[in-house]
């Protein structure tokens, strides 16, 4: 069985579409068969692993709208076992449909379960607030990955996100935990990031994960190449700090 993870931070900025990326190929990497969903309009997380998003017969629209199939829409990536189903910007249409039904949260929760016993582990990268998708996405998985920039307002909308987390296990998914807290766009010569750390220490305690992502050129470069870090430059900081997450995050969560 699966576990199903949700990258999830409401505010923009932080890495997360990154971190989807680059944590689903890096467990890839390691042999396990993983499932990538993309659960954002802007499609990024799409775009990122090497689909033209603007050319995309089946989508996660479709599937949500019951207008698709389970077996078109799974595609093959440019990595050795990772899928992925896809979006695009036709996603955005599903949170004004999704509000008039009262059982909308369970939408994505049925997809993910109907293909949970083929994957390790399956990932999936809500958008940057908390409207339906990402309140959809968090009713369908098991745990939360929350990355957070190293920035002066790294703790902004923190404790509204974990009060989501806490409505959510209350009436949809008593199930849902935080998997932990990930340091983003780390930069060790600035004595603001590491002031950033500590506090961010000091509030998550034993959540956060010892990896830290650096502020990385070829990190930012590779999305728009459309590849895992991995492949673009498998030799730099960005590679060596997301290989060294996927360990940590694959023996945190085996655990659980």
């Amino acid at each position: 069985m699966g576990k199903i993870t949700t990258i999830f931070n409401q505010k923009g900025g932080v890495g997360k579409t990154t971190t989807a990326i680059n944590l689903s190929a890096a467990i890839a990497d390691k042999g396990f068969e993983v499932l990538a969903i993309d659960c954002d309009p802007q499609g990024n997380f799409t775009s990122g692993l090497g689909l033209d998003k603007r050319n995309l017969e089946h989508t996660l629209y479709e599937l949500i709208s019951g207008k698709g199939d389970i077996t078109d829409t799974i595609q093959d990536t440019h990595t050795k076992n990772l899928s992925i189903i896809p979006s695009n910007s036709n996603l955005a249409a599903a949170e004004i449909e999704l509000a008039n039904l009262s059982s909308w949260w369970r939408i994505l929760k049925d997809i993910v379960d109907s293909v949970e016993m083929n994957y390790d582990y399956i990932i999936i990268d809500a958008p940057p607030s908390l409207g339906i998708l990402s309140l959809m996405a968090l009713s369908s998985s098991n745990g939360v990955l929350i990355p957070v920039q190293s920035e002066y307002y790294a703790l902004e909308g923190i404790s509204q996100l974990f009060d989501t987390i806490e409505l959510i296990k209350n009436t949809n998914n008593p199930k849902l935990q935080v998997y932990g807290v990930l340091m983003t766009m780390f930069d060790a010569r600035n004595n603001l990031a590491k002031d950033v750390f500590a506090e961010i220490n000091n509030f998550f305690k034993d959540k956060v994960f010892e990896t830290i992502i650096p502020r990385n050129v070829r990190l930012a470069e590779a999305p728009s190449h459309g590849e895992s870090i991995f492949t673009y430059d498998k030799t730099s900081k960005g590679a060596e700090a997301y290989l060294a997450l996927a360990d940590e995050f694959i023996e945190r969560t085996v655990k659980l």
